[in-house]
């Protein structure tokens, strides 16, 4: 490098670092969105869309569930929970709050309504006890709007559909600060707004903590590694900036963190370290063999400056494989990763290049007896490959094969609750409703009617019984609820509210008296069942979130059940609705996986094809690297890990990753080769130099990674340590594998 450009990119750095400093104070973004992780392209997707063009969505509600000893049935806590009812009814963003301190019984007489009574005598203690038996006797209520015991109920608010994020933090805040204004007992909340916010607020904390911790962990393994302050500090630079402009882009281009964010300080870390380590390790070799500091960064740009960028390229491969998924959130990711390779590339090769080249070998790192054990170290690795090639073959191959059975065993029957924070009142709060009220994933199912008939005819209300009786007959779905429903409630109103009577009218004739009933029913009450057309309807439930491969297994249930017991010539129907869609990915990932990861095999391919402009290197190159791909599926297995949406990139993070040292090792063989060395000479020049920087890097990737066990979110920490460890196996598959290979398939 010249010396008349160093200050120029010196300073160009600094600016930079400025504009980015301003971007990421000013324009940085966070967001949640359920729909993230929809499968976007699905015809299933695209019906969901439909769906909910002719009615509302189905998680445009938050449920506030309060807890009272020895039961709610307390007038003073009532008054002061009706209260809170319509306090709640006046917050920004909702559009309606009910509660059973609101709710009325309508006492129907022919033909037209005579009263309606409240469904809890509030102001009445003296009719508590029948309020109670009657309520706690009401499929309706109970689980619903109250719990089986009596000892929480329920406030019931609807919020706009697609609720921005902004809305929601500020009516989650609002509502928890008055709920928190009054002396209740306990309260919980759920509902999509409250995701929004409580996630968010999780990816900020995830964000922030991991970038601390990676940039603590990295200077204590770069001291441990150089013991010399410049040497630290230049590169403890190159990496802190390499974060920096990651941010700043992101910022500038209007690209937000969701919830996979946690994972790109600590990569954009590992990786600007390990490219570090490489430019900084050849410097100093070349300084120790007598060259100039101007010759040695030089040769340190040429020979580490093309292998880091070949390195660079297969590691953001890696990455936009992952640009195969039809689910937006892992899109974004795979984007988003590649970027921040590219820029880390970039900084450490101009940025880290300008400043070592002020410096020599004494003011970079610390000579001593370290040196002195790696080389003994890597030339007996070298010895015993040579010694021992077919016990290495056979070992490799009998590891593979249990490998290959533990990959057979991989399930993806996930929870919602395995992707929610760790010891956090919002994941207390979920189970506390999936355990003792009714749960967050509903299921819905889409009902076309055909023909002359409308979604209020008889014969149609009679098909879908069906459909609701074999749904209610499930012990994990609850609360199923559509304009049948209403004629059950009038059915009961018609026969003095009794308990018995919630049920379909007996007859069509009436059925249709009852159907004139409805006339003076609001319109917004059929209006989230039946579509103004008539021709569709919407039967509702909620699902207890008892994992994706299971209800699944109902859904499919269901489907045989409606093919083989439903008219078809009088309505057809179709499941649909959030649940559905977050599983659906289930059926996606193991697909876009493998078709994403052949995707990056071939282009990586490619790559070392013009690398090496040999086909034998191309297929050393890439055979080492199944092995820990081979890994990671096999601890999937074994450890009964659910492939879900965040776990499923950790294959694209290990593929491009460990590629690298792979990279590293060839390339240095490629050299020593060209200058003339024998193939086993090479092989031992190739293990002296370079093992010691990839053995530094994967120890520098797999604390790099561990960085995630301090995270809160579940799917982080097993990223974390299935890529840690994979990692290692990376490593150990090239230093073994490797020169077998080169011996078998390049002994010449």
């Amino acid at each position: 490098m010249k010396r008349n450009i160093r200050p120029t990119i010196i300073s160009s750095f600094a600016v930079f670092a400025i504009l980015c400093t301003y971007l990421v104070l000013t324009q940085i973004k966070f967001s949640f969105d359920f729909q993230d992780f929809f499968p976007h392209g699905d015809e299933d997707y695209e019906f969901f869309l439909e769906f909910q063009e002719n009615f509302e969505a189905d998680d445009n509600f938050l449920l506030l569930a309060v807890e009272s000893e020895p039961d709610i049935f307390d007038s003073t806590f009532l008054a002061k929970f009706h209260e809170l009812t319509l306090r709640a009814d006046t917050l920004l963003g909702v559009q309606g709050a009910q509660s059973l301190t609101t709710l009325k019984y309508p006492i129907l007489k022919p033909p037209f309504f005579a009263m309606s009574v409240p469904v809890l005598h509030k102001d009445d203690p003296s009719r508590y006890a029948q309020d109670k038996e009657d309520i706690l006797q009401d499929p309706r209520l109970v689980n619903n709007l109250i719990s089986k015991d009596g000892k929480a109920v329920v406030l019931l608010i609807k919020n706009e559909n697609q609720i921005p994020q902004d809305t929601a933090n500020m009516l989650v805040t609002q509502l928890n600060e008055m709920v928190q204004s009054y002396d209740f007992k306990d309260y919980h909340l759920l509902g999509r707004a409250n995701f929004m916010k409580e996630l968010v607020e999780m990816q900020v904390r995830e964000l922030t903590v991991s970038i601390i911790i990676s940039v603590i962990l990295t200077a204590i393994i770069l001291s441990l590694l150089f013991q010399r302050m410049i040497g630290v500090t230049i590169a403890m630079t190159s990496i802190g900036l390499s974060l920096l402009f990651f941010a700043g882009v992101m910022s500038l281009f209007g690209r937000q963190f969701s919830a996979l964010s946690a994972l790109y300080p600590v990569m954009m870390s590992i990786v600007a370290t390990s490219d570090v380590v490489h430019f900084l390790t050849k410097y100093v070799d070349e300084l120790r063999h007598g060259k100039t500091k101007e010759a040695a960064i030089r040769v340190t740009i040429k020979d580490i400056g093309l292998a880091t960028l070949l390195t660079s390229l297969t590691t953001a491969v890696g990455f936009l494989s992952l640009m195969t998924s039809k689910t937006p959130a892992i899109y974004d990711f795979g984007i988003n990763a590649a970027a921040g390779v590219i820029i880390a590339y970039v900084t450490v090769l101009l940025l880290t290049s300008a400043l070592l080249s002020y410096f020599d070998e004494d003011q970079i790192i610390k000579q001593g007896r370290g040196q002195a054990f790696w080389e003994g170290f890597m030339t007996w690795f070298y010895q015993y490959t040579k010694d021992n090639p077919k016990r290495i073959a056979l070992v490799g191959s009998a590891f593979a094969a249990i490998c290959l059975f533990g990959a057979s065993m991989i399930t993806t029957n996930y929870r919602l609750e395995a992707n929610l924070p760790l010891n956090r009142k919002i994941t207390a709060d979920y189970l506390y409703f999936e355990e003792e009220l009714v749960g967050f994933r509903p299921l819905e199912m889409a009902v076309s009617i055909h023909g002359d008939h409308e979604a209020d005819d008889y014969e149609v209300m009679k098909e879908m019984l069906k459909i609701e009786e074999k749904m209610a007959s499930y012990k994990d779905i609850e609360k199923v609820n559509s304009i049948t429903t209403l004629y059950k409630t009038l059915n009961r109103a018609h026969n003095g509210n009794r308990v018995d009577e919630y049920k379909f009218p007996e007859t069509k004739a009436r059925f249709i008296k009852y159907q004139r009933s409805l006339k003076n029913l609001p319109p917004q009450t059929l209006d989230v069942l039946v579509s103004k057309d008539k021709k569709y309807a919407r039967i509702t439930s909620s699902v207890l979130d008892i994992g994706a491969d299971n209800i699944k297994r109902i859904s499919d249930e269901l489907d045989v059940f409606i093919n083989e017991n439903i008219d078809s010539t009088i309505i057809t129907a179709q499941q649909t609705g959030t649940s559905l869609m977050l599983d659906k990915n289930a059926e996606y990932i193991r697909k876009d996986l493998i078709y994403g990861l052949a995707v990056a095999v071939i282009l990586i391919g490619v790559l070392m094809a013009v690398l090496f402009q040999n086909w034998r290197m191309v297929l050393i190159s890439l055979v080492p690297n199944v092995f820990p791909l081979l890994v990671g599926a096999a601890l999937l297995g074994y450890f009964n890990i659910e492939l879900e949406t965040s776990v499923s990139i950790i294959f694209a993070i290990i593929f491009g990753i460990a590629v690298d040292d792979t990279i590293h090792f060839l390339s240095k063989y490629k050299i020593a080769r060209s200058e003339g060395n024998s193939l086993e000479e090479a092989m031992r020049i190739t293990f002296v130099e370079t093992g010691k920087a990839i053995c530094l890097t994967t120890i520098i990737l797999f604390f790099g990674f561990l960085v995630l066990l301090f995270s809160i979110h579940p799917p982080s920490i097993t990223v974390g340590i299935l890529i840690s460890v994979t990692l290692v196996s990376a490593l150990i598959g090239d230093l073994f594998l490797i020169p077998v290979l080169i011996r078998t398939f390049l002994d010449d």
